[in-house]
């Protein structure tokens, strides 16, 4: 039957390495981890069994724009499914919940800040869940890079759904200790793990230094060909650097979080299209990005973490074919990784200064505040008390993880809208011209209008009807007052949910696990990158397979180390040879394929060999790879 959905609904006739073992586990009731790579299918795995069986499936995620991904890519293919988090109406959470209670809905993607919710737990016991799946399952762990308190929920909802009900964790990247911990906090009886090997073979890991990052960079982009993406750690320079590349003649854009949310779908797209080359872009970009000829990633800034390294970096060369994974390292960069420590742990005092403005400027009496939900405009908090962005923010995190608060970072919400009066009285309406043309443009361009709550772009409509958007906004608003339809704005807004009442800040503690032992963590996380980039004399992938747990037998031949290592021990003579016979080779008209070059030089050289030279060629810029064909530069 697994095989019948995976035909019926994705198209594919067979899974993907481990998911079928996956799947097989969950349907035969037990608790299961699943750690599969950045590209892996991990969706796959719990969308096969949420159709196979016969009530809901629960997916708690901290990721809303893959929430709102999964579940629009879901409908699509004719499967219903629903969401919850903060930034929905409460008509749009009691349509959801109504489709869950009547069993129309086969999963519901919960955001971790809802299982706090009364309300809403008590909703859940009166449903048929029979599957509980936890996404990014490492924020579970003190242990992980990306802990968050709120999934320490997650265990408790267990009793409440059943306890007999499994649960499938999954996540991408997780050291031994992280994986024990996550099935621990969860209540696994006993271990139960399908790990996929963290070795991407066709994923040469290469670290460049340079004093001028966008020189070098520029020669990277230059002297390999196909899609790529570059991460940067701040909007500015996601801006700075497409604007040098397009300068350069290379098509490019740039991504972040703060961009509209049709900006984002519209650039994400030309750039799956390949009509722009390389995206530039934040970490808000490449979850449930499902592009698989990604040849080239770039990190310009260093993560914190190889946990977010392999994770970002693995979003090459998902179609198996070879991909290149570029670190560009400057002398700066050392110093740079260190301070982040002092920047995500800030003194004490300063967090419970944090935490004292934040209820001055959120108007919470002391003592008052429990479970409320609040709209938070950092940018105008920092302003009002003169606070540095970036420990403020540190600091919010860490009130986060002690349970004093949750601080829900920037969310973008696109525009919804419903029509809810019914067509009979639609008909009777007497509606101002304006508002007549706009409400006809939004019954002709968008389905589904009735039955639920539909994405709307209010710059298309006013596009489409040469108006003005404020006309636009102003008219959609006035078919919200008459009640013919419920509009939902677009906006970005992070949140502060009160989890205790305000306390005075004397009275803050932050236990050892929250603050000493996690700075202990990154600092061995931090340092872990350091030598994963700084050493010359340690395979890449060997350091960073061992990182993750495993033993690998031999270098990998293909990192930037190793391949300088083969330099030092090539014979000159052999090498000058096998040189002539590649350039003999790849200058024939149009060039020549990888396959045909290797059967015609391997009778007199090893595989191994020929691949491992020619990276080195391609690498240094003097032959260029197009597609599947080698060429002379």
């Amino acid at each position: 039957m697994k095989h019948e959905v995976l035909r019926r609904y994705w198209g594919y006739d067979g899974f993907r390495p481990m998911q079928e073992e996956i799947i097989d586990s969950v349907m035969s009731g037990r608790d299961t981890l699943g750690l599969l790579p950045t590209g892996g299918g991990k969706s796959i795995t719990f969308q096969v069994p949420a159709l196979m069986l016969p009530g809901l499936t629960i997916v708690v995620t901290p990721l809303i724009s893959l929430m709102k991904d999964q579940v629009d890519n879901l409908r699509e293919r004719g499967v219903c499914a629903v969401l919850f988090h903060s930034g929905l109406s409460r008509a749009e959470k009691e349509l959801a919940m109504t489709r869950c209670r009547i069993g129309k809905a086969k999963i519901a993607y919960v955001s971790p800040e809802r299982l706090q919710n009364q309300a809403f737990l008590a909703e859940l016991r009166t449903l048929t869940v029979s599957l509980l799946v936890v996404d990014e399952a490492h924020c579970i762990s003190q242990w992980g890079y990306d802990f968050r308190p709120s999934y320490l929920r997650i265990a408790p909802l267990r009793r409440i759904i059943g306890e007999s009900v499994p649960v499938l964790a999954l996540t991408a990247s997780a050291t031994p200790d992280v994986a024990r911990d996550i099935m621990d906090r969860l209540g696994f009886p006993g271990p139960n793990i399908f790990s996929r090997s963290f070795t991407r073979s066709n994923l040469s890991y290469i670290v460049r230094y340079a004093d001028f990052k966008e020189t070098m960079l520029l020669k990277v982009i230059k002297s390999t060909s196909g899609c790529a993406i570059i991460y940067v750690r701040s909007r500015r320079r996601t801006r700075e650097l497409a604007e040098l590349l397009v300068r350069e003649g290379v098509s490019a854009e740039a991504y972040h979080a703060g961009l509209a949310p049709e900006e984002k779908d519209e650039r994400q797209n030309r750039w799956k299209r390949d009509e722009v080359r390389v995206m530039v872009a934040t970490n808000a970009f490449g979850m449930g990005i499902d592009k698989p000829d990604v040849r080239l990633v770039v990190h310009f800034d260093l993560p914190s973490s190889l946990e977010e390294y392999y994770q970002e970096a693995g979003r090459g060369g998902r179609d198996g074919k070879e991909a290149l994974a570029v670190v560009l390292v400057s002398k700066a960069d050392k110093g740079v990784l260190t301070r982040r420590v002092s920047e995500a742990f800030p003194d004490k005092e300063f967090i419970a200064y944090v935490y004292e403005m934040v209820g001055n400027f959120l108007s919470i009496p002391v003592g008052e505040g429990f479970e409320q939900v609040c709209e938070f405009d950092f940018s105008a908090f920092c302003g009002v008390y003169k606070l540095p962005p970036v420990p403020a923010q540190s600091a919010l995190r860490i009130l986060t993880r002690a349970g004093y608060l949750e601080f829900i970072e920037e969310t973008t919400s696109r525009s919804r809208l419903m029509v809810v009066m019914t067509k009979e009285n639609l008909y009777s309406l007497d509606l101002p011209a304006e508002v007549e043309e706009v409400f006809q443009c939004v019954l002709r361009s968008y389905t589904g209008l009735f039955a639920d709550y539909v994405y709307i772009n209010e710059v298309s409509i006013s596009t489409s009807l040469r108006m003005a958007s404020d006309t636009v906004y102003e008219a959609l608003l006035y078919l919200s007052r008459i009640h013919a339809v419920s509009y939902i704005p677009r906006k970005t807004t992070p949140y502060i949910v009160w989890t205790t009442s305000r306390e005075e800040p004397r009275h803050l503690i932050m236990p050892l696990d929250v603050y000493d032992r996690q700075r202990e963590r990154m600092e061995h996380r931090v340092n872990a990158m350091k030598e994963f980039v700084f050493s010359t004399s340690k395979c890449r992938s060997e350091t960073l397979l061992r990182y993750f747990g495993e033993n690998p037998e031999d270098p990998c031949g293909k990192c930037d180390v190793c391949r300088q290592s083969y330099r030092k021990k090539e014979d000159k003579g052999d090498a000058r040879l096998l040189d002539e016979g590649i350039f003999y080779l790849v200058s024939r008209p149009g060039g020549i394929e990888i396959d045909a070059l290797l059967a015609e030089l391997t009778p007199g050289y090893k595989a191994e060999d020929v691949t491992c030279r020619l990276r080195q060629l391609i690498d240094d810029g003097r032959i260029v790879l197009s597609g599947t064909n080698l060429m002379k530069k």
